[in-house]
């Protein structure tokens, strides 16, 4: 009697503790899709310059970005996988210079993509260059339009890793510029700060550029800034699709390069039960569209197109958002 009384008792603790191993489980099984990833990109992020004898927006810079992340994070990321990138980031003056076919690059995309590197670079403490910074932010500052922008292709387009779309560039270039921190950048973040005060959020990319835009944005009236916060927050959790991603719009089947940039703008909120359970979907829908090797497949206008250059930046945009929103270990 006494043996089946000490067991009925044990047995709400022993379906707890089996609760917390299945708990255990899903949070180890989640951080290995972040393992996995980083471990494609220590192969893949030097492999192109080794290669091709020049550097890529691709490789070096949206994905090596997502290494500088990691490393930030605490993963073991070998000095010889970003080696070759930091030092060719540091040289702003070169990269007019690269010998890849312009046919299939925008100046203006690359010089946002290794100037974004380079601040990573710089925050990471791979590189100390402050001066390679500034002259970085001189490049991205002469690509800025007379509004403000950056158009690397039609303003109402989405964007895609390849083109980014207006307010994903601007809200890059005002990060770049923001860091950079001297008296010309800080006039450039000014005009790109008031046009993305002014933009419309009509699509994901939009939307989620403009939460993270607005949540920096400590120069202006905080009644435009929590208004424009409050509605692409909205915009987001109309958007979010029934398997857990975001698509291009609110209407559209979910893609991995959407997916990502909503994640990093949900992950600049503070802790919420409502953007939690979004933020745990979106983490699943990624993980679960993660390939063997560790990548994923290239997010591309229209859909199901093949492409090495948009597979590599659909890569480290899905890395940084696993990294940004991976849960805490359990102990």
């Amino acid at each position: 009697m006494r043996f089946h009384t000490v067991t009925a008792s044990l047995l709400p603790l022993a379906l707890a503790l089996g609760g917390c191993a299945r708990s255990v489980a899903r949070t180890e099984a989640s951080l290995e899709g972040e393992h996995r990833a980083v471990a494609f990109l220590v192969r893949e992020v030097p492999a192109w310059s080794r290669a091709n004898g020049c550097f890529s927006c691709h490789n070096n810079g949206d994905a090596a970005r997502a290494l500088y992340a990691a490393k930030r994070a605490g993963f073991a990321v070998p000095a010889a996988a970003l080696a070759d990138t930091t030092a060719w980031v540091s040289r702003p003056n070169r990269w007019d210079h690269n010998q890849g076919d312009p046919g299939f690059s925008d100046q203006r995309l690359a010089n946002l993509q290794f100037a974004s590197a380079l601040l990573a670079a710089v925050e990471t403490g791979l590189s100390r260059d402050r001066l390679a910074l500034r002259a970085a932010a001189e490049k991205v500052a002469a690509d800025q339009g007379p509004d403000g922008a950056w158009r690397i292709e039609a303003q109402e387009a989405p964007g895609s890793p390849a083109t980014y779309g207006a307010t994903l560039a601007t809200f890059s270039a005002w990060q770049v510029l923001t860091g950079a921190g001297t008296p010309e950048a800080r006039t450039a973040a000014v005009k790109a700060a008031n046009w993305l005060r002014r933009e419309r959020m009509n699509n994901v990319p939009a939307a989620a550029a403009g939460l993270r835009f607005s949540l920096g944005d400590r120069g202006h009236e905080a009644s435009v800034s929590t208004e424009r916060f409050l509605g692409a927050l909205a915009f987001l959790r109309r958007a979010q699709t029934t398997d857990g991603g975001w698509g291009p719009y609110p209407d559209a089947p979910a893609e991995i390069f959407d997916t990502a940039l909503a994640l990093l703008a949900l992950a600049e909120l503070p802790p919420d039960a409502d953007v939690a359970a979004m933020i745990r979907r979106g983490r699943a829908f990624l993980l679960a569209q993660q390939r063997t090797a560790g990548d994923w497949a290239a997010t591309t206008r229209p859909s199901g197109a093949e492409s090495y250059a948009q597979r590599m930046s659909t890569t480290g945009w899905a890395t940084l958002a696993l990294l940004r929103t991976r849960p805490a270990r359990s102990p």
